[in-house]
This record gives structure tokens, sequence and C-alpha cells, in this order.
């Protein structure tokens, strides 16, 4: 049916005016689509210009307005011969599919990328309009570019922005070339992406710090979500909140806050209809209408939905993730203007102050988080997030295999801390669905350094408050922090504390979460700034200070009410490794294991701790010998924290995955393959966790074995006449000892020890012992189960030479530094006798080599 005809035809006027704008592109005729459901029958207008039909060009900076690359013409096809590139995406990930870098994330390609940031890029687009707006407002949005940018449409200056988490968009009615000719139709929009900025200190809390022990000097920036065309009548919705509310009776309230814009020079009777229903649920639909004078401007109107019944959202381990979803239209009296429809759940967050920690003295602020009085105990990891820091490499489809890892891993919350950027809206989307809850840092302050202006400041506090506007309304949001180490570095103890409670004020004004100013807030700035000794702990130490205890002596240092971080490390896969490291640097580690932060003292460390052996045999043994360390190493650590519950209330390991393939903190690795580690993760936070309490690693084969059972429940589930079966098996595999023993009842939301273990079997073990648990309910249904191995030695002496090789670790690196991975490869270094003087030498990290077994 030709448009024309269909227009005559069509009863409903306003649907008709919306329906009438099309666009092509590439010399293709698309029908505007509604892409949005019809509430009854009309709907908003959205045409997305994501996608393969960008082209871009390289400029020095200032140069590209000089030679008039804003006033390309719109018909012209000058932009064919141009770079092809992508939206959403990044300006490194076009550049290297159009051939003109080398895989950044390929060896250490990414310093000879370094020359891009120091361009402006231009990018641009065509498409075409052959119907009238007549009553209509179009909008060009975009959804976030990093970092600064100016567009212009059709030789149009739009304007200019900054900032790379908040949104903008500019009225383009003004600007649209709209004909039914082919030519005459044809529009034009230009983006310029200015150079990226170099002092990460400048642009705090706006832009991704793109510094710290797992990147290298590489600025990303691009259009990196989608840009977006939107067609409305003269008013239409700037944001809608559903604020929600959980009465005494068991009821809920729902209030709608609808921020609308009149743009129009007349005050207009509004007649809103509003549907609720269950997104992921049936549910009886509430309908609810009623009318409002709208000035022009920009206006709130709140409209409170009563559920006498609401189905509640919890974490997947407290109940169901059930979801809402309200459909709004916004009509004048046939003629719907705009439409809108928003997922939320109904869910009241709360804290209160962990048992044992007194207020004011040990902690400042309470850190027990509670879902509709529920006790959340939180098993997390730092998200380590986007996943891949060029996001043009990113799909949906990863973030989904990704959450659908940390579900499968027992996790219930992901942690998004302050050098990582708040995430897209599907990450949310799907964290609701799962029932995830989300720890963030709501804008990322990986610096404490930020600017004194107060005009900046501002810039940074309305940057967090349109942070926090987009994603309030996701339910599985359950808690604000401010800043991530940002006390460790500020030269200004005071200012920094005003500052991130400047932001807890922005933030809560939008959105009624806990908040806490910064993590760990335990180091001496922010002692000095008034905080107190016992607020948090980043469990870092035992890496960074490698050497100085084993791991099971240093964890029993640490009581503190929750856990931010716990770091250790591990290499990737053989399979993995060989998708980012050249193949003649793979084994032993050539100069790009260093480009991707491998630790490689502090890994050989690590697997002698764990195994009194440090694994160089072969690659294949050194890489899963890594991951079983870190896995081991977590596993103890969250168990020790767990059985601290309910002083304790939540870990994060830091991290669940890193944003470019490295030899770091994830225990997914950036091509989603889960480490060895990943399964030990998924064994400690089992929800209902059987466990062995032990005080050393390392036994004499003359000592008796000692130690406790313990079971942690963090369900809302209680299991009755419950046994545990407990056996110790020796290097063979020969059962040394096999009891079951009684436990009786496990109560619901609990942490319990309940038996103590003495055993004298350990002379018939000649280097490793192994210990299995098994809890079973009354009716012999296995709950959980869990396993160690332990070493045949001397502790004392153990720890004595892990303090030896600390101090060959600290006398390198005090000559070095941590960062510099040169101090791992004599040949550069120029140590012991060694010197690089040819490329056709490949550097080997010392130490290595000595090692392989032949």
């Amino acid at each position: 049916m030709k448009i024309n005809k269909f227009l005559q035809n069509v009863n409903w006027v306003r649907a008709v005016l919306l329906a009438c704008f099309v666009l092509v592109q590439s010399g293709h005729v698309w029908s505007q689509p509604n892409t949005m459901k019809s509430h009854k029958e009309n709907s908003q207008l959205v045409r997305d210009l994501s996608g393969f039909d960008w082209t871009m060009k390289m400029m020095l900076p200032g140069e590209g307005i000089k030679k008039g690359l804003n006033n390309l013409p719109p018909e012209d096809i000058e932009t064919l011969v141009w770079n092809y590139a992508q939206v959403p995406g990044d300006v490194y990930t076009d550049l290297w599919k159009a051939g003109v870098i080398e895989d950044p994330y390929f060896g250490r390609n990414s310093v000879k990328a370094q020359w891009v940031q120091q361009y402006e890029w231009w990018y641009t687009t065509q498409f075409n309009v052959t119907e009238e707006i007549k009553d209509q407002v179009v909008k060009l949005v975009f959804e976030g570019v990093d970092y600064g940018c100016e567009v212009w449409l059709n030789g149009h200056y739009l304007g200019k922005h900054e900032g790379a988490f908040s949104s903008f968009s500019f009225d383009i009615n003004h600007a649209l070339r709209i004909s039914n000719k082919f030519l005459a139709s044809k529009n034009m929009l230009v983006v310029k992406l200015d150079t990226p900025p170099q002092v990460n200190a400048l642009v705090a809390g706006k832009k991704t710090p793109w510094f710290g022990d797992y990147w290298r000097d590489l600025i990303p920036f691009g259009i990196y979500r989608p840009v977006k065309i939107i067609s409305t009548g003269k008013l239409r919705f700037d944001d809608v909140y559903a604020k929600t509310k959980i009465n005494k009776d068991g009821s809920a309230d729902v209030d709608l806050e609808l921020t609308i814009e009149n743009t129009t020079k007349d005050v207009k009777k509004m007649n809103f209809e509003t549907t609720l229903k269950g997104h992921n649920f049936e549910s009886k639909e509430i309908n609810v209408s009623f009318e409002n004078s709208i000035a022009p401007g920009i206006h709130k109107i709140i409209k409170r939905v009563h559920v006498d019944k609401p189905e509640l959202w919890f974490p997947w381990d407290l109940g169901k993730p059930n979801l809402y979803k309200a459909s709004i239209s916004l009509k004048e009296g046939k003629v719907n203007h705009d439409f809108n429809q928003t997922v939320f759940g109904i869910r009241e967050v709360t804290s209160k102050w962990n048992p044992g920690f007194k207020k004011d003295v040990d902690v400042s602020f309470p850190r027990s988080t509670y879902i509709n009085d529920k006790f959340h105990f939180i098993r997390s990891a730092c998200w380590g997030g986007p996943p891949d820091i060029f996001v043009g490499r990113t799909s949906i489809a990863e973030y989904k295999e990704l959450i659908r890892l940390a579900k499968e891993a027992n996790m219930n919350n992901i942690r998004i801390f302050g050098w990582h950027p708040p995430e897209i809206p599907e990450f949310y989307q799907l964290c609701d669905e799962a029932g995830l809850t989300v720890w963030q840092d709501m804008i990322p302050m990986g610096t404490g350094n930020i600017p004194s202006e107060e005009n900046k400041l501002a810039d940074i506090l309305n940057e967090a408050a349109r942070v926090i506007k987009e994603r309030r309304n996701h339910p599985s949001l359950i808690m604000m922090e401010g800043g991530e180490e940002m006390l460790l570095r500020t030269r200004d103890a005071k200012f920094g504390r005003e500052f991130l409670e400047r932001l807890g004020d922005t933030l809560q004004a939008y959105a009624n979460l806990p908040y806490v100013p910064d993590s760990p807030l335990t180091c001496e700035v922010s002692q000095e700034a008034g905080f107190k000794p016992k607020e948090a702990v980043h469990a870092l130490r035992y890496f960074y200070e490698m050497g100085e205890w084993l791991h099971e002596d240093w964890l029993q240092t640490l009581d503190f009410p929750i856990v931010p971080e716990f770091a250790i490390t591990s290499v990737p896969s053989v399979e993995s490794l060989e998708k980012f490291i050249p193949k003649n640097e793979m084994w032993p580690p050539g100069l790009s294991w260093g480009h991707h932060w491998a630790d490689l003292t502090h890994l050989r460390m690590q697997n002698w701790d764990v195994f009194g052996d440090e694994k160089l045999g072969s690659l294949e043994e050194f890489v899963n010998a890594s991951q079983d360390a870190q896995g081991i190493i977590f596993q103890n650590g969250i168990e020790y924290f767990r059985r601290h519950k309910p002083s304790l209330s939540g870990i994060a390991l830091c991290h669940f995955i890193t944003y470019w393939p490295d030899m770091k903190w994830g225990i997914v690795d950036n091509y989603q393959k889960p480490k060895n580690s990943y399964f030990f993760v998924k064994k400690a936070y089992q929800p209902v966790l059987v466990n062995f309490d032990f005080k050393k690693r390392r036994w004499s084969t003359k000592e008796e074995f000692k130690g406790g059972i313990w079971v942690i429940n963090d369900l809302y589930e209680s299991y009755e006449s419950c046994e545990v079966k407990f056996t110790i098996k020796n290097d063979a595999g020969v059962v040394l000892e096999n009891k079951t023993y009684k436990v009786g009842k496990i109560t619901e939301n609990s942490a319990k020890k309940f038996i103590d273990i003495s055993a004298n079997v350990l002379s018939k073990v000649d280097k490793k012992f192994f210990v299995e648990l098994e809890l079973t309910d009354k009716k012999g249904v296995v709950i959980s189960k869990n396993d160690y191995f332990f070493l045949i030695g001397d502790q004392q002496k153990a720890t004595a030479e892990f303090k030896v090789q600390k101090g060959e670790r600290v006398k390198i690196e005090s000559k070095y530094g941590y960062g510099n991975y040169y101090r791992f490869f004599d040949d550069v270094t120029r140590e012991n006798g060694k010197d690089y003087e040819s490329e056709t030498q490949i550097p080997r990290a010392s130490g290595y080599e000595l090692k392989v077994k032949k």
C-alpha cells in the first residue's frame, strides 16, 4: 500500500502524523517502524541509527572545521570513500577493522596505536526524510559519547557535549531536509569527536579512568551508545520514575514521577492513560486515567498507583525477581503526543548496623543490606567491565553470557567500582531479570585529585545526577558508593570528604538507596577526614605485600564489617593466551606477558604458597596452577569471611572479569572462558555451605589434624535432621578417616560451628592429603559438598622461606617500580650480564627458563 493512500484511510489522526516519518539509509527506503508496542491505538516513533551505515575520517585537531567537514553536502557521496565505522562502537575498533592499526589487544600493539588519541575523528551517516512532520517534534538523541563532541545536521550546528555517561539531545525540526524527491530528502549527520582528555583528574567522574594496574596508556573514545531519532507530539516525556513504597499492611504504592516538557507557548490540558501489570509474571491489569494542565516548559507530575497485593522483587536466593511494567500515554483529546513504557520492581532496600562494631567508634555507616526486611548477605565480585574497554568489540550476547556465569557461580550481587563506568541499560535489565543485585560507585572516581573550582564540581555532580536518573528504575541497583580508594589519593582530606558528602546528597535526592562515600575508608587520609578504623577492608595486602604471610595466616588478621575488594591474580587458559600473546613469546614468558600485567614474581610465589612448588615445568602446568592457586585462596578467604556472618555482611572479589585480555584479577577471562578459579568460587559461594575451619595448611606427619565443621545458610529456609559426612584421604586416595556426624537443624539465615575435628592419621600421608565434606538433609538429599587439600610441611619454616622470597621481590621492585614489567627481563634491564642487542632476540622472564622440565 502506498503511504499517501494509507494516510487517507487512517482514522486515528495522531497515529497518522507519527507514522509519516520515513527514513532512507544507504539508498534503501525504510518505513519508520513502530519500535514500541502500541498503548491502545498509538505509540512513540523511534528510529535507531545504530549499525554500519557510518563512515569516519581522521583530521588534525581544529582542521576539520577549517576544511569544511561540518558543511558536507547532504546529497553527495563523498563519505562513501571514508573508512567504514559502527555505532555504537569506538575509534580503535573501527580503525582495527579498517586495517589502519593492528589489533591493540594482541602482544604490545596497543603502544603502536597511541597516535590515534592525538587526532580528532569525524563520523557521518546519511538518511532521507520523505514525509512532512507537521505537529511533531523530532529529537536527535545521543545516549552516550566518550568524551567530547560537536554535532551538525545538514550544516546546521546543533551543539557540543562533554561527559561520557550522560545522554544529550537536540530538536532537529529546523535542520531536517524533507522532500518526496530522493536527493532533496537526503540528510547528512556529522559528529566531530574531540581528542580525548589526557589528565583523568581534570575529568574525574565524567570519564572512566584509563590507568591502574590492568591497562596501558591508550585512552578509549567513541560514540559508544546508540544514536536515535525520536518523533513525538508537542508535549513529551522527559523522564519517568516509578518510585515504590511497601506499606505496613503489605500493600504497595507506586508513585509515578512524570517529567513532562511542553514545547508550545500554550497551557495544554492533557489526559494520562496508565496501565500497570506484571512484566515477567501474570497479574491483574491496573488502569489509571487522570487529567492535568501542563504549562509551557518542563514540569513534574506525581501520580500514585496503589497495588493491593504486590509481587515483590527479590534477589534470586531470597525470592523471585518479579518485575512490573508501566505503560503511559500522554494525550490531548484523541491525539497522542507521547508514549512511555517503564519496567521496574517493587522492593525496599534498607541498611542496618553490623553487630560487633560500635557506631562512631569502629564504623560510621551501617553496612548490612536488607531487601524487603530480609538480610541480603552479599556474595559478589567486582564487575571489572565493560566486557571490552573497546566497546565496539562487545555485544549484548556477551553481557547475557557473563550475567549467566555470575549467577551460576552462586553470586547474588555484582559490584561496579570506581575504576569502571556505569553500565549500559541492558546490563541492569539482565540483572533485574536474573535477580542479581548491583552495588555501584555511581560515577568512576578512581582519583582523589579532582578540580576545586565550583563550576567543575557542579559538572561532576550533574553527571552523577544523570547517571542515577537513568538507572534508578532498576530494582537490581541496591547500594550506591561515591568513590573507590578516592581518599587514598586526595591531597586534602577535608575537601575530599565534603565533596563525597555532596555527591551522596545529589544521588539520594534522586533515589532512596543506601550510600557510602568511599571504599575502604580505612587509610591514613580517611582517618584524617574523620572516618573510623573498621569501616571496610580492601583485602589486597596479601597480594601487594606478597611473602609477608602465607595466605591463611593473613586472613586471620582481618576483622571488618564488609569486604569491597578481595584480590588474587591468575593467567588465562592456554587457548585464550594464544589469542593475544605472540607464539614466540608464549613460554617461557616474553615481554607481552608483562605488557598484559602478568605479575610474574607474584604468580610464582602464589603457586609456592598453595602448592609448595612454583609449578614451572611447562606452560600448561604453570597456567593451571595459577588458576587453582587463585581459586583456593579465594575459596579459603570467602569461607573465612562467611563464618563471620552477621558481623560481616558482604564480600566482593576483585574481579569477575577484566576489560581486556590480561594476566590479572578476573575469574572469567576476556573471551568469556571461566578459569579454574571460577569453580572454586562457585563452590565457596553456595548459598548453603558446609565448610571446614582450619588455622594452617601445612602439617607435620606427627601432628593431630584439627579443625571445625561449620554450616552457613544464606537462605530463608531451614533444614531438619541434617548430617555431615567427613572424609580424609591421603596422596594415593586411600581413605584414612570416614565419619558421619549428626548436626540436627540448619536454621535459616545462619552461620554456625557444629563439630570440632581431631584426627590422628597424618603418619600415613606422604606430601599432601584431602578433606571432603557432604551435608545431607533428613531425606538424604545432598544440600552442600566441599573439599580441600593440605600439605605436609612446617608452617613456621614455610613462613620464613616466604619472607626470604619477599625480600628478593622487594629488592627488585624498589629498583624498577611495581608497574615496570622490564624488571622481569634481564635482557632488557642488562642485569646478570645479559643485554638486549637485537630484535632477533626474544627476551624471556628471568628464572623461568632455568626451571623448565626437560
